[in-house]
Parts: structure tokens; C-alpha cells; sequence
């Protein structure tokens, strides 16, 4: 799989090689180094072997002579004969004993494709020498030795030893080509092996890609399964698990913008009819014109109430806004709060109750808090009963702040509990949209709180009615906080 992306712009060309090359290169590379060297170490080492062993017999012959002959007071052919007849050697391809001239006393005659004696010279001069080579060609070991005859004169003569060893050759190479052999086996194998690893590795990332392809298509309820405990399927779950998220997200924003759409039209579509009533009456008397003026005016103001909602709503999805945390104190804000609701708990014949504990600061946008303690005050208050109460209380409780607002009205059934926080639902959309109600406040409410770093839990009460309890972290007292720092 080799995939090729051009860029024009820049001129730039980008080139992306497959996972499965790479891996297959890296693990062929690193087998390739590990045969060669299985080949070339083995071999290095035997011949290192030989070439020891080769040393120590050659110089151990040569001095054996050397010393037989060092008893001569002049070393002539016929004596040096005798001498080597009575040693009874080890055969050799050739022996050679020089005078101190370098003139040849005695030859066994072997062939020496050396030319010349090697290292006669040097061992005329007292020094010992010797040489061996391995020829990967012939297969045979080629050794050379000197050694000086030193009599009591001094130096009487030199004595040359060479040997061509075919046998430790044949050694050698067949340890070679066995080598061969195995690496050639273990190389195939090695190979077959990297190929179904590489296949099945790139197989399931190749299958997470064409995944990935899908969803971005925009297909969200695509699954991928991939088997196994290890990154790969680690990874196919945390994908599975995104476009779960990405499928939810896509569907809460259909249906949030269907209910925007809806909720936006009805007043815009109460307007335009009103509006059209009165254009096209010539004989609409002015009761009935103030009358349709007064609803366009309510319809308007629905309209702006709604938007406004919603643009509260998108400053607290990305997390926009101009208001900073700061020290707030709950009481005076939920007091402020139910100072502005009075006329209307009085029009709903509806008793505001309040037992508000002091000192319960927080760290918090005011704005917010305002926003919170108004939607849960006011929902108390439309949805409930002539002659019923809302309870509003405020304490403190394990370092939060909790604020409750409980009431005596139609309550929310349990199975809608779960969804209260959702936007544009509601619970009885005929009432609610009698009540002005736009399914949004509570969840303005959620995201208010969440962005105050609070928490809020709804449950409906035994006596009817529901309760909302919010917790924010209270704010350290001044010396404290200086203490930590």
C-alpha cells in the first residue's frame, strides 16, 4: 500500500510510505545484519583458531631443529642431514636449513609458491617470524616460520618451515557453507514471518483508516471491531468510543437547530399574521388594532427572549465570555434575585420562602450566579399552584455551598428527570409554551453551573413538586489563602 499526496501550493510534494514497508524493511534489515554477522563471526573465529594452533606447532617444529642443530659447530649438508634423520618431523611441505650466507643446506623439495624463502633474512639476523593466511577461494591454510640457529659463534644458520593445509581448509569452508545454508533457511522463514506480521498489523490499521474515512464522510453510527488486548484494539475502542460521541453530538445539534427553527417561527409566524391582519383591514377599530399591537409587541419579545437564550447558550459552549471568576456572596445575589420575582410569585398567588445562611462566598462569575438562582426561582414560580410556595435555601456543608429551590407545583415525571437539562425540552409543552417557556432556561442553568466549576442534581419531592440543589466550592477566607501561598 503506497499512498502519494501532492501539494501545489509551495510546490512542495509530500510522499507517505505504508506502515507495512517500514516495519517490513526495519525487521528485514535487522534479520539481514543478524545472518551476516551468524556468517562472518563464526568464521573469523575458526580461522582465528587455526591460525593459533598453526603458530604455536610451526614454531614449536622450528625450534625443535633450532636447538637439534645449534649443537653443530658449523652446519654442512651432510651433518644437518643426519640431524633431520634422526628428529623424525612431522611432515611438511617443505623444510629448508640455510647456512649463516643463506645458502640452502637442506630441502625436503616441497612446492613453494612463496618465491623466494620468506623471512630467511630476518631469522639470519636472530629474529623469529612467521605467517599464515586463509585463501576463501582454495579453501586452505598457507603457514610460513623462520627460526634462527643460534650456536656458540652466534647466529649458524636459519631453518624455514611452510606448510598448505587443505584439510583445516575443508573445515572451514564446509562450516561456512553450512552457515550458508542455515542463514538461508532462517532468512526465508524470517521473511515469510515478517510478511504475515506486517500483513496482519497493516491489515487492522488499514481497517481503522477506511474507518476513519467512513465517519468522516459523515456517517457517525459506523463501528469498528478489531481483536486482541493490545494498542491497536485499545485504539479501535477509543474510536468506537469518539464517534459514539461525534454520532450524539451530531444528533443533539439536528435537533437542536430543529428546535430553534421551531421555536423561532411560531412567534415569527404569530407576528407576520398579526401584522397581516391589520394591513389588510380597512375597518380594524382601534381596540382591536391596540390589541393585535400589544400581541405583536408579546411575540417580539418572546422572539428576543429566545435569542437572547441562545446567544447565552453559544457564549457558554465555547467557553466565550467577558466575566471573570470573583469573590461572590450567594446570599446577597439570591436575595437581589427573589427582590425582582415578588410581583410575580404575587401575580401567580405563589409564597416566596427563604432561609439563607451567611458567609457562603464563592468563586464565580456574578452574572451566572444571577442567571442560575433567577431560571430555578422563576420555573418554581410559573409551574406552580395558586396558594403554593417556593422554597429557596442557602447553607453550607463540607467546603460547598449549596443552594436549594424547592416547590410545591406539577413536579416533573420521573421518566423526563433525565432530559430536563436538555435544550428546547419540555416536560408539558402545551403548558410550558403558555408560560412563555422556551425548554432552554434549565439548560442554560446546567451549563452555568458546570462553567462555575459547580455541580446540580434535580429530584422530585414526596409532597409533590420538584427540588434543585447547586454546590459551588466555597471561596478560602482571605488569610487562609495567604497561608497556603
Amino acid at each position: 500500500m503506497w499512498v502519494t499526496i501532492s501539494r501545489t501550493e509551495g510546490k512542495k510534494v509530500r510522499r507517505i510510505v505504508s506502515v507495512r514497508f517500514k516495519i517490513a524493511a526495519v525487521f528485514s534489515l535487522f534479520t539481514a545484519a543478524l545472518l551476516l554477522f551468524m556468517n562472518i563471526y563464526p568464521i573469523y573465529v575458526s580461522r582465528d583458531m587455526v591460525f593459533a594452533t598453526k603458530r604455536s606447532a610451526l614454531q614449536s617444529q622450528g625450534s625443535v631443529i633450532s636447538s637439534s642443530l645449534s649443537a653443530l659447530e658449523k652446519l654442512s649438508a651432510e651433518n644437518v642431514e643426519q640431524v633431520m634423520e634422526l628428529l623424525d618431523m612431522a611432515p611438511m611441505t617443505r623444510l629448508v636449513v640455510t647456512d649463516p650466507d643463506g645458502r640452502v643446506l637442506y630441502d625436503t623439495g616441497g612446492a613453494d609458491n612463496g618465491g623466494p624463502l620468506w623471512g630467511v633474512e630476518e631469522a639470519l639476523g636472530g629474529y623469529t617470524r612467521f605467517s599464515c593466511a586463509y585463501s576463501y577461494t582454495a579453501g586452505s591454510f598457507t603457514s610460513r616460520c623462520t627460526v634462527p640457529v643460534a650456536g656458540a659463534a652466534g647466529v649458524t644458520g636459519a631453518v624455514y618451515l611452510y606448510e598448505y593445509d587443505t584439510e583445516q581448509g575443508d573445515i572451514i569452508a564446509g562450516l561456512q557453507q553450512n552457515l550458508g545454508n542455515m542463514s538461508a533457511l532462517f532468512g526465508g522463514a524470517g521473511l515469510v514471518i515478517i510478511i504475515v506480521i506486517s500483513t496482519t498489523l497493516t491489515r487492522r490499521i488499514k481497517r481503522l483508516s477506511k474507518a476513519m474515512d467512513v465517519v468522516r464522510g459523515g456517517d457517525y453510527s459506523h463501528r469498528i471491531t478489531v481483536r486482541g488486548k493490545d494498542e491497536l484494539a485499545a485504539l479501535a475502542e477509543e474510536f468506537n468510543v469518539l464517534t459514539g460521541r461525534l454520532e450524539a453530538t451530531e444528533e443533539a445539534r439536528r435537533r437542536f437547530v430543529s428546535d430553534a427553527s421551531h421555536e423561532l417561527r411560531t412567534p415569527l409566524a404569530a407576528i407576520r399574521l398579526l401584522s397581516d391582519s391589520i394591513t389588510q383591514s380597512d375597518s380594524m377599530d382601534p381596540d382591536t388594532m391596540r390589541e393585535f399591537a400589544r400581541d405583536i409587541g408579546a411575540e417580539a419579545y418572546r422572539l428576543q427572549r429566545i435569542t437572547e437564550k441562545l446567544m447565552t447558550l453559544t457564549k457558554l459552549d465555547s467557553g466565550v465570555t467577558d466575566r471573570q471568576p470573583e469573590p461572590v456572596d450567594m446570599k446577597a445575589v439570591a436575595e437581589r434575585t427573589l427582590h425582582l420575582l415578588e410581583p410575580l410569585a404575587a401575580e401567580q398567588d405563589v409564597r416566596l420562602r427563604t432561609d439563607l445562611a451567611e458567609g457562603c462566598v464563592v468563586s464565580a462569575s456574578a452574572d451566572d450566579l444571577y442567571q442560575i438562582i433567577f431560571n430555578l426561582a422563576e420555573n418554581a414560580v410559573k409551574y406552580n399552584h395558586p396558594g403554593g410556595s417556593v422554597d429557596l435555601a442557602l447553607r453550607q456543608a463540607d467546603g460547598q455551598a449549596l443552594l436549594t429551590v424547592a416547590d410545591t407545583g406539577i413536579g416533573i415525571p420521573e421518566a423526563d428527570m433525565e432530559h430536563i437539562f436538555d435544550r428546547f425540552y419540555r416536560v408539558d409543552k402545551a403548558r410550558s409554551r403558555a408560560s412563555g417557556g422556551s425548554g432552554l432556561g434549565l439548560a442554560i442553568v446546567h451549563d452555568a453551573v458546570v462553567a462555575n466549576g459547580g455541580t446540580i442534581q434535580a429530584a422530585p419531592r414526596p409532597q409533590g413538586g420538584t427540588e434543585f440543589t447547586v454546590s459551588f466550592p466555597l471561596r478560602a477566607p482571605a488569610a487562609d489563602r495567604t497561608d497556603r501561598s
